[in-house]
Formats: C-alpha cells, structure tokens, sequence
C-alpha cells in the first residue's frame, strides 16, 4: 500500500523537483516509509511513490524502472498472484532483481504491454511512464479498491492517490468547488465517481486505463467489466462448494505479507467467514481488532468475541468514546470532500487500534453488495410490483428508495440561483442510469446489487476503508472483492443472495455455517455506527445549529428558513432529518477545512 503521484505536460513543461517532492509530503501518511521519484524534465514527466512496505521490505523501492531506462513503473497496492507471476516469468528467463510485486508489473508490461493488466489478482493503481512511445498510463483495479485521481487542464495532466496530492502542482491553490458533484451528493450521501468535490478534478474509473500523449486526446478503455457476466443455475451444493473454494484461495492470497497482518472482527457472517478462512492458512493465532461501546444497540463485540474464541484469534477490544464527532473533522481531511456516512468515525478508531500491532488487515468489505446483506434489498424487493415494474420505473424506483434527498426536496433545498444552475441536471440520469444500462440482462436483484457494485462502493464504503486506514499506515485487503468471486457472485441468480421470504445472504449463511456456526451465520445484523441522530436531537443540537448557521457555503447553497425547519422538526421529534442533518454538517465541515 502506498500513494502515487506525478504528472504529464503535453509541451515538455517540467515541473520542478521540490514541486513534486511536495506532491509526495502530501501523501507521507499512506507511505511513511520510503519515497522514490522518476522524473525526466527534458520530456515533461515524472512519477512517483511514497511507500508503506509490505512485500520485500529492502528490495521494493519504487518507482522500479526497466534495464534500458525507458519504462518507469508505480503503483499502490498489493498484486497478490505476484508468486505465481514471478515463477512464469523465471520460467521464461527473466530475470528479477527483488520480490517485489511491482517488479513483477514492470516485467509483464515489458513483455505484455498494457494488457497485462488482465493478469493482476489485486488491488492496485498503477502509473507506467513509457518512453518508448512517448507516453503515460494510469490504470485502476476491477472495482475500484484503490484510488486514483486526475486533473488534465489540456496541457498538463496531473494524478494522485488523494486530491491533497495535486494542490502542491497547482500553486498551492485548490479549485472550485464542483456544484454538479453537490447536488449529486445530495441524492446519493457520497460522491459518485467520476465527480469530486473540486473542479476539474475526476476519478480514474474502476477497470479502466488511461493513455495520455502529447496530444490532448485521451485513449481511455475499459479493460474489465462485471457486466460480461451472465446468471447461470446451480444446486446450492455445487454453490456452496464454489463459493468457499473461491473465498478461501482469494483469502490464501491476501496473507502474502513481510510484515504483521490481522482482521477487522464485527462477528457478522462477512467478517467472521473471514477470520474462520484465515485461521485455515497460518501458524500463530490470527491477530483480530474490535472496538465496542457501552450502549448495546451499537455494541457488536461479544459476538466478535465468539467467533474469535471459535477460532483461536490474539483478540483485541477496546470499548470506544461513543461520541465520535471530535473526529468528523480529521476523518474530512483524509476524504477530501463531504461523506455524510458516520461510520468512518468508527472505522478510523477501529484503525487506530489495529495499528499498534499490524501493517495489513483482512476485511469483510463487499459481501454486503455483492450478496445482499442490507436490510435495505429486503425492504425494497418486499414490494408487491418490485419485479412486475416497467424495466425505466423499477431502475429509477431503486435509486429513489435509496436517495437522501429527491430531487423536488433538493429543488426547494437550494438558493434560487443555485437552483436556476443545476436546472435540468438529474442525479438519476447522469450518475446511475447509465449503471442500470448496462446491467439490465440480469435479474432484478442483481440490478440492484449491479449498481450498488459500482456507485455505492468506489464512491463511499472502499473509501471507507482506504482512506482511514491509509491515514494511520495500516493496508486493508478485501477477499471477497478477489475478481473470481466477484464474476462468480454475479453469475449466481438472485434469489441465492435474496430469498422470497426476504433472507439476506440466502445461501451465503448456509454455506458459512459449518465453518462459523448457525449464532454468527444467522445474527441479525447491526450497522457500523454511531446515534448521531440523537446528539443531534440533545446534546449536539446547538453545535449543529451552530455550524450550519455560520456557514458560508450552506448560507451561499441552501435556503436557510428550509435549514431551520428541518432543525427545529428534528429537535422536536416531529421529524426525524438525522441523514440530511449529517450530510449538510459534512458540506460545512469539509468547506471550512479545505478553504479556510
């Protein structure tokens, strides 16, 4: 794991040195451990990496660069087949100088060229300067575990794990704010990519690369898609059996580290198939984190406690300060832009303490998407005519179901400038749409579950992960994300994942249950969250009424009489805005801190 950095000038423009030395310092949280810069002014190009080691610690310095000079490699990430790869290309006679995945890139690219990709089981962004064609490529993983932002102003293209990483290349000075990506924020509770909170500034799709040369044209491909997949039948014995084969190798895998490495442990079905698969593959007790709270609606560690007795675990728990909003304003620092999702309070704690023991977690991240594990799928597809509506009415009900604001609550939300400005802009259509496009050959839970796979998660619940954990030096590794079990889970029809009685994870839970018992398998599930709903009703209220009243963008955005009457309804209890309260407090925390 580590942050990437550089850029590419059209003209030959070179930046300089101590430019992007600064573009480095930026990300010395995601790699406090090493920092290598490739830079070629007289051609107008340099990338770079700031390094948290986890494989070959002495021998993975970056940016790894091929014998004739003329290929410059960086990624950040993990490339868990790299064995495997590194023994093919040995079997070939090539030579390789480290253990380092990287390296592994590098040689497959010589070879290969761009794809190579195709090859990698992992989490990566990737950066390849090749001087032989005179150009630069960035590339992203199948479904965007691992960052990668842009800003191209036509001449000079600029790339970074996190946007902090561009500010040092523009003068210190950051763009705009992007209203298009608010009033998307609005209907969603999080960005969706490609959109950020700035201007001009944008995502490196998941499974796509980008070639840039010296003319302003960007050759852009999509070199994986999930929607190549197509439903097939099973017997729930012959599911079950693929199902566990393909967790437990993509499990195997995600242990390949020179460093400590442990597991994120709730006690729910993901987390806990997990440990129970980890626990198969190594010789000391796997080392598992958990944090608690004293009010039980929220506390999910005696159930961590029991899978980690079940298998043996170096357990660790802490019962954490429930009141987490002292962090809003750290956790808004390390995203860049407004999260209206509170969990990331309690995933930055949970990070913390994993960090005093290990560099690397294991995590249960995606299996809710990809199986449908939120209540959310039950509630939606419990109505009468959820798989009976036209295809253009059940794809946008879906999106309505699990929007914040609709767009005639945004509409009377705004100032009447704003709301002139995004006149004619539809969340729906621009930023899910063309999602449902592409996934309509699936059945309807899988539709659901499709766009969740690529709104919900590259643009909130994988940064969730990344973005904590990179801000105390851990790397999260995610085996149900492993490529195979992603295509698997949507070859797989949805009424495996969602019964017609409503059971979420339907044959997920069957199959887990010889490994982690029927308590873990069927447990209800509870959010990873925090009652901000209620500090916002009480203890709170004042400090957010004060907030969203002395800020200048919620002044400058939103009708302030439309502000204090979802206030003043929330505290009285005739309303319930807890969601809509948090998002608008993110808009002002995250304003404040990034253009102050």
């Amino acid at each position: 794991m580590c942050g990437i950095f550089g850029y590419w000038d059209r003209k030959q423009q070179p930046l300089d040195d101590e430019v992007l030395h600064r573009m480095a310092q930026a990300l010395l949280h995601r790699g406090p451990d090493d920092e290598g810069i490739h830079h070629q002014p007289h051609r107008g190009v340099g990338i770079g990496n700031r390094r948290l080691s986890i494989i070959d610690l002495g021998g993975g310095h970056q940016p790894f660069v091929s014998d004739d000079g003329l290929i410059a490699v960086v990624q950040n990430g993990e490339i868990f087949n790299h064995v495997e790869l590194a023994a093919e290309l040995r079997a070939q006679g090539v030579r390789l100088r480290s253990q380092s995945d990287t390296e592994v890139i590098l040689r497959l690219y010589e070879r290969e060229g761009i794809a190579c990709l195709r090859r990698l089981t992992g989490m990566f962004a990737i950066a390849i300067d090749d001087a032989r064609e005179d150009a630069l490529y960035l590339a992203r993983d199948r479904i965007g575990v691992k960052p990668l932002f842009v800003h191209d102003d036509d001449q000079r293209l600029l790339f970074g794990s996190e946007p902090k990483a561009l500010w040092p290349a523009l003068g210190g000075r950051k763009p705009g704010m992007d209203l298009e990506a608010i009033h998307h924020y609005l209907t969603f509770n999080y960005i969706p990519a490609p959109w950020t909170a700035y201007e001009g500034v944008r995502h490196v799709m998941p499974g796509t690369w980008h070639q840039y040369t010296r003319g302003r044209h960007v050759q852009t491909q999509r070199w994986w898609s999930l929607a190549d997949q197509r439903e097939q039948d099973f017997t729930f014995g012959d599911w079950a059996e693929e199902f566990m084969t393909l967790l437990d190798d993509a499990t195997r895998i995600r242990l390949r580290a020179d460093v400590p490495f442990g597991a994120f442990l709730s006690g729910g079905v993901d987390s806990s198939t997990i440990v129970g698969m980890m626990a198969r593959h190594v010789d000391q007790p796997v080392k598992t984190f958990c944090i608690g709270f004293e009010d039980p609606r929220y506390d999910e560690s005696a159930f961590a406690l029991q899978a980690a007795q079940r298998f043996g675990c170096d357990h660790t728990t802490e019962v954490a300060e429930l009141n987490m909003l002292a962090r809003w304003p750290k956790v808004l620092h390390h995203l860049d832009q407004p999260h209206g999702d509170a969990s990331f309070m309690p995933m930055l704690r949970v990070s913390e303490l994993a960090a005093k023991q290990v560099k690397v977690v294991l995590t249960g991240d995606g299996g809710d998407e990809l199986f449908a594990g939120y209540d959310k799928y039950a509630q939606f597809f419990a109505r009468p005519d959820a798989m009976t509506l036209p295809q253009a009415v059940f794809e946008r009900s879906y999106v309505e179901s699990i929007s914040l604001f609709s767009p005639e609550a945004k509409a009377a939300l705004y100032q009447p400038e704003v709301r002139a400005q995004l006149a004619g802009i539809d969340s729906f259509t621009a930023a899910a749409q063309p999602w449902s496009a592409e996934a309509r050959h699936f059945d309807r839970i899988n539709q659901a579950l499709y766009l969740d796979m690529q709104l919900l998660l590259s643009g909130n619940n994988l940064v969730k992960p990344d973005r904590m954990g990179m801000a105390v030096g851990i790397e999260a590794r995610t085996p149900f994300l492993d490529w195979r079990m992603m295509e698997f889970a949507f070859r797989s029809r949805g009424a495996t994942k969602l019964s017609v009685q409503g059971d979420k994870k339907h044959w997920f839970k069957r199959a887990a249950v010889p490994l982690i018992g029927e308590d873990l398998a069927y447990r209800k599930k509870q959010m990873f969250t925090v009652p901000i709903g209620e500090w916002f009703k009480g203890e709170l209220h004042g400090w957010l009424r004060q907030t969203l009243n002395g800020s200048e963008v919620i002044a400058q955005l939103f009708e302030s009489a439309v502000v204090s009457h979802m206030l003043d309804q929330h505290r009285d209890g005739s309303g319930n805005f807890t969601r809509e309260l948090r998002a608008l407090a993110a808009i002002a925390l995250w304003h404040q801190e990034a253009f102050a």
